[in-house]
């Protein structure tokens, strides 16, 4: 009950500076004073500043909110460590993946596939073997397979 009487002292104040701020021709400035002053009547109306009274007073509701800290302190205290071990569970494999040797040949100077993939070796395209001086062209892929013995 006292809750309420307060709301409605709160919004009759500010709607008489929202009236002194109008004469004063200052309209814009009037009509926000007047919106902030109109919302704690418009919580008394709608009921919330009763709930928020009965909550202030209830046991079980600020039990609830130290559930709600526990929560936000796990949650919190999770992102510290994940961030202090180096990302997402996503991220360390990738990391771990980008860590390991690549297959290559044993004797191979460059990755095996190195140029039928472009962007790989460079930004220029690798140059193609001559077919007329006899040298095998390995654009093919089974060609490669049979060469190597795969």
């Amino acid at each position: 009950m006292i809750a309420e009487t307060v709301c409605s002292a709160v919004s009759a104040a500010g709607l008489g500076i929202a009236a002194i701020t109008a004469y004063r021709k200052r309209f814009l400035a009037a009509a926000r004073i007047a919106a902030y002053s109109l919302v704690p009547i418009g919580l008394v109306m709608t009921g919330v500043v009763e709930w928020l009274a009965d909550t202030a007073f209830s046991p079980t509701a600020w039990a609830g909110f130290g559930v709600l800290g526990l929560a936000w302190a796990l949650f919190a205290t999770t992102r510290v460590v994940e961030r202090r071990r180096g990302g997402t569970r996503k991220e360390r494999r990738a990391a771990r993946a980008a860590d390991r040797p690549q297959a290559v040949a044993p004797a191979a100077s460059a990755p095996s596939l190195g140029q039928g993939v472009q962007g790989v070796q460079g930004s220029r395209p690798a140059s193609r073997p001559a077919a007329s001086r006899g040298e095998d062209d390995f654009s093919d892929i089974e060609a490669i397979l049979k060469k190597h013995g795969l």
